[in-house]
């Protein structure tokens, strides 16, 4: 929830930027669940207490001491800007005469003010990259990073994924605590956790609750174009400020990052929401290297997991086979090759139970196209396994095609030249509308946004918008800029 813009009294709020306004790796050298990336060569630091969770010490205190000095606190600057609001005097009205001489409806422009907000982070590299979320980042002209040891930084984004609500952002920094990452699937009930932030405005504060539950879906990610919810819940007392913050288990792991509370207020009232660090690394990975992040998809629907007892009966939904149940077929995706069927019951995949559609998502969301998977499910109560090839969203497999105009969902139009010239620009292409498809996906491009080079060639039309598109495979970063600001926006593509 953002503080100071519009503060929403909702049963369930963002925690992240109040407006005003590392890897210390214990566990076995090996252990892929402390490390970002696989490939990461750096040697790994063990803490002085290293132990199996269950073995949960009574004090707070060393897992503390050594986590604080990873999580630091975001400063945020959204530049004032002009905004057009429209006014269509012909609401309602039939005759298209008016329109002809007058247009669609006058407007007029107000000046936006200058907005301040702060949320929380945690580095995950010695050399600057730090995890937060999206909407503690999304829009920001300016960001300044706070270390515990109050040393300042400036930060820029490095990628975003609206549909997990997490941002990657770097600072040019060396030898920076880093927090060691644990292994969210080994969350148990009950655990003891802490939630470790700069709430309010605060200086660096540690709380203290339980895993109360996991894999929640709470619907509150509306803005993204497919997200994906299956959050660790605890009632360790989180704020708002809190948002990109460690959830963090006794034995000084990262196991979550915190993003959102359940209250009727706005601030904590006793559920805050993490999500798992194992989704947490598979997307900061893929920006990390790509700039976006690759999604596979099953091409499944799922039904509502609160049907009453007509209509699951009228669905045929059993209530002794414990699943997913496949409401919907796409024919042409991963699924339907596969042999699932529509009344097909899933159960799990990779041989990880999957009970709920949360839990279904955030194991797919964990892969990319061209993954294949092992999908347990039940057909007329025989049980069956099948192996899935995963695709895009727009049901091929990555690395399968080059990027199509059509395939980036969006209308566009070549940039006139007096308004290059405005924008201090050579030419360009301005997206006038954006619907769905790629760009909606993979990247918080807004309308308006104007397209100077794609995959580093300029393109200055359409037809060279088409031309240079035609032209690239694999994964590419689109550049370009918005009107009435001068700094560049890069946003990654993956190819489908």
């Amino acid at each position: 929830m953002i503080m100071n813009k519009k503060t929403v009294f909702a049963t369930i709020a963002l925690v992240g930027a109040i407006v005003v306004g590392g890897f210390a790796l214990s566990g076995k050298t090996g252990d892929l669940y402390h490390k970002i990336t696989t490939d990461e060569t750096q040697p790994l630091i063990r803490t002085a207490y290293s132990g199996p969770v269950n073995n949960q010490p009574v004090s707070f205190e060393q897992a503390a001491d050594a986590a604080v000095p990873s999580v630091v606190h975001i400063r945020t600057v959204v530049k004032s800007r002009q905004v057009a609001q429209q006014q269509n005097p012909f609401e309602g009205m039939d005759d298209d005469i008016f329109r002809h001489f007058f247009g669609d409806g006058g407007g007029r422009r107000f000046q936006q003010p200058e907005q301040r907000a702060s949320g929380s982070g945690v580095i995950i590299s010695g050399d600057g990259y730090i995890v937060t979320n999206n909407h503690v980042v999304n829009g920001a002209s300016d960001i300044t990073v706070t270390l515990s040891n109050r040393k300042n930084y400036k930060a820029e984004v490095v990628g975003t994924d609206p549909n997990t609500d997490l941002a990657l952002i770097k600072v040019d920094g060396k030898n920076l605590p880093v927090m060691p990452v644990g292994n969210s699937d080994d969350v148990k009930l009950g655990q003891w956790v802490m939630a470790i932030g700069y709430p309010l405005n605060l200086d660096v504060t540690v709380t203290q609750g339980i895993i109360s539950a996991k894999s929640r879906n709470i619907g509150i990610n509306r803005q993204a174009a497919a997200p994906v919810e299956s959050f660790l819940q605890t009632d360790a007392a989180v704020n708002p400020g809190s948002s990109g913050g460690a959830l963090v288990n006794t034995n000084g792991e990262l196991i979550g990052i915190n993003a959102a509370i359940a209250s009727p207020t706005g601030s904590y009232a006793g559920y805050a929401y993490a999500i798992p660090s194992n989704l947490m690394k598979k997307v900061i990975n893929d920006i990390k290297q790509f700039g976006s992040v690759q999604r596979g998809y099953l091409g499944i629907s799922m039904a509502p997991e609160n049907l009453d007892d007509a209509q699951k009966k009228e669905l045929g939904i059993k209530d002794d086979e414990k699943g997913v149940f496949v409401a919907g077929i796409d024919p042409s995706g991963a699924a339907a090759a596969a042999g699932i069927k529509q009344g097909d019951v899933i159960t799990h995949i990779n041989g990880a139970p999957v009970g709920s559609g949360a839990q279904l998502s955030e194991q797919i969301a964990r892969q990319k196209p061209g993954d294949k998977v092992k999908l347990s499910y039940l057909r007329n109560g025989s049980g069956q396994d099948a192996e899935v090839t995963l695709k895009g969203k727009m049901g091929a497999i990555a690395g399968a095609a080059s990027a199509t105009v059509q395939s980036l969902g969006a209308d566009f139009a070549t940039l006139p030249a007096g308004d290059a010239r405005e924008m201090g620009i050579a030419g360009g292409v301005q997206v006038t509308d954006i619907g769905e498809g790629v760009l909606a996906d993979q990247t918080n491009m807004k309308k308006g946004f104007v397209i100077t080079r794609v995959g580093g060639m300029a393109v200055r039309s359409v037809d060279e918008l088409k031309a240079a598109l035609q032209r690239l495979s694999g994964n590419f970063q689109i550049e370009g800029m918005y009107p009435g600001s001068d700094k560049v926006y890069y946003y990654g593509i993956n190819d489908y």
